[in-house]
């Protein structure tokens, strides 16, 4: 009987090890960026606890009717932010270092890596 009690206990422990839910791998903390908006005003966006490893378009400056790339990003996540000039991660890069990476107007954005 003591056996079967132990295994029972044992099993239950072991489900609820597997059924916690692991964290997920993100960036703690914001990315922000300035775009023009559609009435040719500066708009500024930001992204939240960003997933690390994943690239991310920019969803303002990744269509067709986005005539110029976002500019301005500053990067205020503990991770490290490598933008790129063009849509998913590709063309020139610039890294921003995490907590205290910007960049001026000058840097021209349109998707963004966290690692």
């Amino acid at each position: 009987m003591r056996l079967r009690t132990a295994a029972v206990a044992a099993f239950g422990a072991l489900a609820l090890v597997l059924t916690v839910p692991a964290s997920a791998s993100a960036a703690d903390g914001s990315f922000q960026y300035t775009y023009t908006g559609l009435d040719g005003a500066p708009q500024i966006a930001v992204l939240e606890d960003p997933e690390s490893g994943e690239c991310v378009t920019l969803p303002e400056v990744a269509g067709p009717a986005a005539t110029s790339p976002a500019h301005s990003p500053r990067n205020r996540t503990d991770a490290r932010a490598v933008v790129f000039m063009e849509p998913d991660c590709t063309g020139d890069s610039f890294t921003l270092r995490p907590r205290t990476g910007y960049g001026s107007e000058r840097l021209k954005v349109r998707s963004v890596l966290f690692y």
